[in-house]
């Protein structure tokens, strides 16, 4: 039971970071929305996502001698950074949607929120189980 709720929380906790780097990423779009030049960047969230999973319930080595060294905690995607492809073409060659990116933003911004409020609400339920 413990094991199937540490999952849950390590894959929120893996979510928090993944949706972290998107919101770092959205943040630096807006901030440069008037850099001639500049392509608009995303993470890919979903990828991020399907590789905390992965890492989460996927199968970790064992060490079958003594003399193995052990394996590195696999350290999880952000996801894949790529250049969203501009709605508005610009003369000076930026492709920053400054609605759309406000839009992204907002939408992150909730969708972090609602993670957090999950394992704030699961560590207050721990923490009530344990105190009682």
């Amino acid at each position: 039971m413990f094991s199937k709720l540490g999952d849950a929380m390590e894959f929120q906790s893996k979510a928090l970071l993944a949706r972290s780097a998107r919101q770092a990423a959205l943040a630096s779009n807006i901030a440069n929305v008037d850099t001639p030049g500049y392509k608009a960047r995303d993470t890919d969230f979903a990828t991020a996502l399907r590789e905390a999973d992965s890492v989460t319930t996927g199968a970790q080595p064992v060490a079958t001698n003594a003399k193995h060294l052990a394996a590195p905690a696999p350290a999880l995607s952000t996801g894949a950074m790529f250049e969203r492809e501009s709605t508005q073409p610009s003369q000076d060659g930026n492709t920053v949607d400054l609605d759309g990116e406000r839009t992204r933003f907002a939408d992150n911004a909730l969708k972090y929120e609602a993670a957090l409020r999950y394992l704030n609400a699961e560590i207050r339920m721990l923490t009530s189980a344990i105190t009682g």
